[in-house]
């Protein structure tokens, strides 16, 4: 298997995994609307419904930490990493990789599971509510949200090196951006001449070029 072929199998199971957890938004709203209805409307509130919605927006949040990295889309403090050459910014990244990525996510992995294995153990209930519901299949979140941000990791590390080899970033798998919304819907509009949806398409696409400043590398349309 080539390191491109590695590097994308990853990518896949990160941004295939946040995609399917996305769908956790949908169910999240419904369960909102039911509430604020019975709520409301029939004066019959549910009491565990603060827990489910705890826990599924917990779900999401950390299901989506892969895929939310196989996009390079965690926000960056340093103003300056833009400015670096390719080579430079993997350096800084393959430093902070394994002086506080690896440890802090191998802790918790380690520290999820046992935390989830005590929960399951003791079919732990949430206490934030009377008649709380159970909560261990949402602890089992934890560490496997972390091995999947952990396998995306070793992802992003192999890029640092492959980088600092020749001086680019692997490409990624690319992924529906905002320049792909507008390119679809000025295509369908009939109120937008031709040039005009060109230069429409083009100044988007140079905003989201200067976002990906910090070596996203090449995207490979699947």
């Amino acid at each position: 298997m080539s390191v491109e072929r590695f590097l994308h199998t990853i990518d896949g199971i990160s941004t295939w995994v946040g995609k399917a957890a996305a769908w956790l938004i949908i169910v999240l709203m419904l369960v909102v609307c039911v509430e604020v209805f019975k709520r409301y409307i029939l004066n019959a509130p549910t009491s565990w419904i603060f827990d489910l919605d705890n826990m599924l927006y917990g779900s999401l949040f950390m299901l989506g930490g892969a895929y939310t990295l196989a996009q390079n889309a965690h926000v960056r403090g340093d103003f300056l990493y833009s400015s670096m050459k390719p080579r430079t910014q993997a350096t800084l990244d393959l430093v902070l990789y394994i002086v506080f990525f690896l440890p802090g996510i191998a802790a918790l992995c380690y520290a999820g599971f046992y935390y989830a294995a005590d929960s399951w153990r003791i079919a732990e209930h949430s206490n934030v509510t009377a008649d709380g519901p159970p909560v261990y299949h949402f602890k089992s979140v934890i560490p496997i949200a972390g091995a999947l941000i952990m396998l995306q990791g070793v992802a992003e590390i192999v890029r640092c090196v492959v980088c600092l080899q020749t001086g680019e970033w692997p490409s990624r798998l690319k992924d529906v951006a905002e320049t792909d919304v507008i390119e679809e819907q000025l295509a369908h509009s009939e109120y937008v001449d031709e040039e005009s949806r060109k230069l429409a398409i083009e100044g988007a696409q140079r905003i989201d070029e200067m976002a990906r400043q910090r070596g996203m590398g090449g995207d490979l349309n699947t």
